[in-house]
C-alpha cells in the first residue's frame, strides 16, 4: 500500500519548484492531489497531465490564497470535487529582498499576505471539514532564514518565522482532535531559481553546508510525504530543518 493511498492533499504554490514536486510525490504515493495556480490555465493544465500520468488524480484550481474568501471558496471547491482535504501543504511563498532602509511597505504587506496570510486562510477554512473527520495533516513550509534570520529579507524571515509560531498554535489547539500541523524549514534548495545565479557563489554556498551541496526539491518533498501520512501520527508542533546541516 502507498504512504498516501485514499488521501486528499491541498497544496498551494505547485506549479515549480518545491511545490511540483511536492505534487508528484503525493501522487506517486497514491493521493489525489488539488493544487492552486494564480496565473496561466495553460499551464495548470499542463500540470494536470503531467501528475496524471501513470493513473495519478490531480486537479487545478485557480485560487490566490491570500485572499480569505477565495481561500474558503477552494475548500469547498476541492471537498465537492474529492470529497474531503486529509492534507494541507502550505507552501505558497514570494520574495521580495531588499534591506529594511530600502523596503518599501508595499513589499512588505505582499510578502505577508503572500506567505504568512496564506497560510491562516486555508488553515481555517480546512479546519471545519478536518474537525468533522476527526484527522488531519497540515504542513508549513516556513525556512531556515525563519529560524536564524537574514540580512536582507526581514519581511520574509518575519513571514517565515511567524509561520513557525502559528504551526506550534494550531498544533496545541487542534491536537485532541487529532490534526497534526508542522513545519518545514527548507535551507538552500537548488531549483530552476537557483540556476540563474552566478555559479561561483552558488559553490560558496554549497563549500559552506556540511554535507557540501544543495538540497534538492525531492528532499523537501520526501519530508513533506512523511508528515503528511500515517507514519508521522505522533509528531506535531515541530519544525524540522532540511538543510545539510546549514543550521545545527
Amino acid at each position: 500500500m502507498k504512504l498516501l493511498e485514499d488521501k486528499v492533499v491541498l497544496i498551494t504554490g505547485a506549479s515549480r519548484g518545491i511545490g511540483k514536486s511536492i505534487a508528484e510525490a503525493c501522487v506517486n504515493q497514491g493521493a489525489k492531489v488539488a493544487f492552486t495556480y494564480l496565473s496561466s490555465d495553460e499551464k495548470a493544465k499542463a500540470l494536470e497531465a503531467d501528475l496524471a500520468v501513470n493513473g495519478g488524480v490531480a486537479k487545478g484550481f485557480k485560487s490566490d490564497a491570500s485572499k480569505f474568501d477565495q481561500a474558503q471558496s477552494l475548500v469547498d471547491s476541492v471537498i465537492e470535487e474529492f470529497g474531503q482535504v486529509d492534507v494541507l501543504v502550505n507552501n505558497a511563498g514570494i520574495t521580495r529582498d531588499n534591506l529594511l532602509m530600502r523596503m518599501t511597505e508595499e513589499s512588505w504587506d505582499e510578502v505577508m499576505n503572500t506567505n504568512l496570510k496564506s497560510v491562516f486562510n486555508l488553515t481555517k477554512a480546512v479546519m471545519r471539514p478536518m474537525l468533522k473527520a476527526r484527522k488531519g495533516s497540515i504542513v508549513n513550509m516556513s525556512s531556515v532564514v525563519g529560524v536564524s534570520g537574514n540580512a536582507g529579507q526581514a519581511n520574509y524571515a518575519a513571514s517565515k518565522a511567524g509561520l513557525i509560531g502559528f504551526t506550534k498554535s494550531i498544533a496545541q489547539e487542534l491536537g485532541s482532535r487529532n490534526i497534526r500541523c508542522n513545519a518545514i524549514a527548507p535551507g538552500f534548495i537548488e531549483t530552476e531559481m537557483t540556476d540563474t545565479l552566478d555559479s561561483k557563489v552558488v559553490d560558496e554556498w554549497r563549500a559552506s553546508i556540511p554535507l557540501k551541496r544543495g538540497g534538492s526539491t525531492k528532499d523537501v518533498a520526501d519530508l513533506t510525504i512523511f508528515l503528511a501520512s500515517d507514519m508521522s501520527t505522533y509528531i506535531t508542533g515541530q519544525t524540522i530543518n532540511v538543510c545539510g546541516g546549514m543550521l545545527m
